[in-house]
């Protein structure tokens, strides 16, 4: 078998270690368009699980590699002057060119063939190879040649970056934080070897132009940084090695091969540094393709198509945890208004695969000082989630919502013994707001046949039976969702198989199906606004001899209102179509006639989707521009959802996948907010409150099944409810004991699964 590597980085000399190791027979050849000695960039990190790995692989290369690490435990966050640790996180660097050297030095000792300074871009030569390997980096030549079929996307990010090295010591990875008149900086650093140190500089665009920095002016831009980071360089100077400003390019492939030529590390896919993931993902690659090549040597296409399935989920996933953690580098001067330490533990928990629990198990020490901060109090060590929240005059227990969701057994629009058990069950569950399922201010604002209505007076007189109860028998406080269904109205029931047969008539802003199986809706006129305006205005009223608390606007999810707003949905021609300023004026309208209405102690929120998911849908821009309207006209919070606007949308779901719009407007439109989006258990919502991504947590599916999820969440956080009903707290005695018993197995398994640190 003869094999072809193009590209000297530390994945293609791995992969030749390891095939050669177990094909020895084998001829390998490496083509390195640079010198043996040439490297750029300076430090690479490893984490132990990493390390790991290369121990099963390949003892000679982990030993070679281990005892030129330099190893930390702790990550420190400094901004400004302030400075916090957080141990137990077990990472260690190398010097570049010192990794290559000892890579080059075991394919030596395994028979493997070095060719430098050979720049290949021509693949003719390489006829009689039985496989190629394309690693030539980010801009990688070959998979340049072939990028339609390898379907390539390399979209540049929005932050600049430059690359440097520094003789500052270093005791861990330090991430150092700069306010500045023109904008914020952040610097990571970490020691790779004794006496030198890697540090990337990084900033907004905006940033950059107003400190006139020059791309490639290497000299202007160490006197500039030097002079920004005096104090953390103590003295020390910077090295350039071609430290241009760049963009980070995210790479992605839709095919990892074609024909014998196969991608690896950055020309396949490229993950941010801010989560140091770059060589690692190269070399674990090269352990999956190396392994799927010594499986199958006769048959190469099937051994690519194992390394594409053993890797392609494992590698999108760091590329999206990647994303989101570059995500919140982006937008360094959002979060730099938090206090420090909430800016800190924002700063951890940024990609979110890091949780509070995660940090509070490696270093309860950074987690006391983040909850004492936000507590505003060393002794109150009240979990975020159960900490009060106030909105004008309404005060919640806690910051646990649940979700507005149908339950689609309303008769005639009343509300029963369902919805009784339904929302009464969660209120003695000890939830802080319960939010009812989308209530329709007219009969042809319903959904379904079966969706609830607060349009008649014996439809008020049912939902205050509920209301009652609810003030009575708990601490619980319950809001209405106020809405139309639109254009996706006059349809069936969830569970239903047969269409609805008698139809309404369905309005919306243009006369645009949802999709085939929904009818054509009118084009609402004037007269038509009007008359949904003056159905709102009822409907709050309603609302408010019905008991109700709170008020939600429903504006999101492609219904009536909503449909105003996204540019997918409303292509009208006249002053309530085009720009987004005419696209909120209706939606807008009908929320300040409602807050007109509406006690003026009492809240009102309005829910949003802020994005739809699919292509020349709503920006971020105007969906910050909706919410600061909203927030004008005098909305108290925004509950911020996704999608929903159109049936052909591609949404990129994952675990609390909708917190980062919450995000952007909390932190941007200096407005509380609510979020919701496959959030599971205590911690997730800790975290989030505590990181600021939202001020209230919705959920909706994890409590179908479990009206005492909060219940259960007390008990596993140790926290005391003052609201437990008398003819129940006898039950307090073996609810907390077990979930006590419970966390301490969940955080031992944690603690096992841990790697063992190589830290010598």
């Amino acid at each position: 078998m003869k094999i072809t590597v193009i590209g000297g980085g530390p994945g293609g000399l791995y992969f030749s270690i390891l095939t050669k190791k177990a094909i020895p027979h084998c001829q390998i050849d490496v083509y390195e368009r640079n010198r043996p000695d040439d490297s750029f960039g300076f430090g690479v990190v490893f984490s132990d699980e990493t390390l790991g790995e290369f121990l099963k692989k390949d003892m000679p290369s982990y030993e070679l590699i281990r005892s030129k690490f330099a190893y930390w435990d702790d990550i420190i966050i400094a901004r400004d002057g302030q400075k916090i640790s957080s141990a137990g996180n077990g990472f260690c660097g190398c010097s570049r060119k010192t990794l290559l050297k000892l890579l080059h030095q075991r394919c030596q000792e395994e028979g493997v063939n070095l060719h430098f300074e050979a720049n290949i871009d021509d693949l003719s030569q390489f006829k009689g190879s039985d496989i190629i390997v394309a690693c030539d980096g980010i801009s990688s030549q070959i998979r340049t040649q072939f990028e339609r079929d390898f379907g390539t996307k390399v979209a540049l990010k929005k932050n600049k970056f430059v690359w440097m090295g520094s003789t500052k010591p270093l005791d861990a990875f330090t991430y150092f934080f700069k306010d500045t008149p023109n904008g914020a900086f952040a610097a990571h650093t970490y020691q790779y070897e004794e006496g030198m140190s890697t540090w990337i500089f990084e900033c907004a665009p905006e940033t950059w132009e107003k400190f006139e920095f020059d791309t490639y002016n290497e000299e202007d831009t160490v006197q500039k940084l030097k002079e920004l980071f005096k104090e953390e360089l103590e003295g020390h100077g910077l090295i350039t090695n071609k430290s241009h400003w760049r963009q980070f390019p995210h790479v992605t492939n839709e095919n990892w091969y074609k024909d014998n030529v196969v991608l690896l590390g950055d020309a396949k896919a490229t993950a941010h540094y801010s989560i140091g993931s770059g060589t690692k993902l190269a070399m674990e690659s090269a352990i999956a393709l190396s392994d799927a090549i010594v499986a199958s040597p006769k048959d190469i296409e099937k051994a690519y198509k194992a390394y594409e399935k053993a890797r392609r989920n494992t590698v999108e996933m760091i590329q999206y945890a990647a994303n989101v953690s570059l995500d919140w580098f982006e937008n360094i001067d959002r979060h730099i208004q938090h206090p420090f330490y909430q800016f800190a533990f924002g700063c951890m928990t940024r990609s979110k695969k890091v949780t509070y629990e995660n940090l509070r198990i490696r270093d309860n020490s950074f987690t006391d000082k983040v909850l004492a901060e936000f507590n505003d109090s060393n002794e109150n060590k009240t979990p975020a989630a159960f900490s009060k929240f106030k909105l004008r005059d309404l005060e919640l227990q806690n910051r646990i919502v649940m979700s507005p969701m149908g339950q689609y057994t309303a008769n005639d629009g009343l509300v029963n013994d369902w919805h009784f058990q339904h929302y009464t069950s969660r209120a003695v569950g000890g939830l802080g707001l319960i939010l009812t399922e989308m209530t329709a201010i007219s009969t042809t604002g319903r959904i379904t046949l079966g969706c609830a209505g607060i349009y008649t007076n014996t439809q008020i007189e049912a939902w205050k039976r509920i209301t009652n109860f609810i003030h009575t028998q708990t601490q619980s406080k319950i809001g209405i969702q106020l809405g139309h269904s639109g254009r996706k109205g006059a349809t069936k029931k969830p569970w239903e198989t047969e269409d609805l047969e008698d139809k309404w008539e369905l309005l919306s802003a243009s006369p645009i199906s949802f999709n085939e199986h929904f009818s054509k809706p009118k084009e609402m006129t004037l007269e038509d606004m009007d008359s949904i305006t003056n159905q709102f205005v009822q409907a709050t009223k309603n609302a408010n001899e019905a008991g109700f608390d709170m008020i939600e606007l429903q504006a999101h999810h492609g219904f009536l209102l909503a449909s105003f707003l996204s540019p997918l949905t409303n292509i009208r021609k006249d002053e309530f179509g085009g720009s987004i300023e005419n696209r909120l004026k209706f939606p807008l309208r009908v929320f300040k006639v409602m807050r007109e209405v509406f006690p003026k102690e009492k809240p009102m929120s309005v829910r949003i989707s802020a994005t739809d998911w699919a292509e020349d849908g709503i920006s971020e821009k105007e969906v910050i521009l909706i919410a600061t309207a909203f927030k004008n006209a005098g909305a108290d919070i925004i509950n911020v959802s996704t999608g929903n606007t159109v049936a052909y949308q591609k949404p990129k779901i994952g675990r609390m996948w909708q917190t980062p719009f919450s995000d952007v407007i909390r932190n941007t439109v200096t407005i509380p907010t609510i979020t919701t989006g496959y959030i599971q258990d205590i911690d997730q919502i800790n975290t989030i409150i505590l990181n600021g991504r939202a001020d209230l947590v919705a959920l909706g599916r994890p409590l179908l099944l479990d009206p005492n999820f909060v219940r259960n969440a007390q008990a596993y956080e140790g926290f005391q409810a003052e609201d437990i009903p008398n003819p129940y707290k006898m039950g307090i005695s073996h609810l907390y004991p077990l979930k006590a018993f419970e966390r301490k197995q969940t955080e031992g398994m944690k603690k096992a699964l841990k790697p063992k640190s190589n830290k010598k």
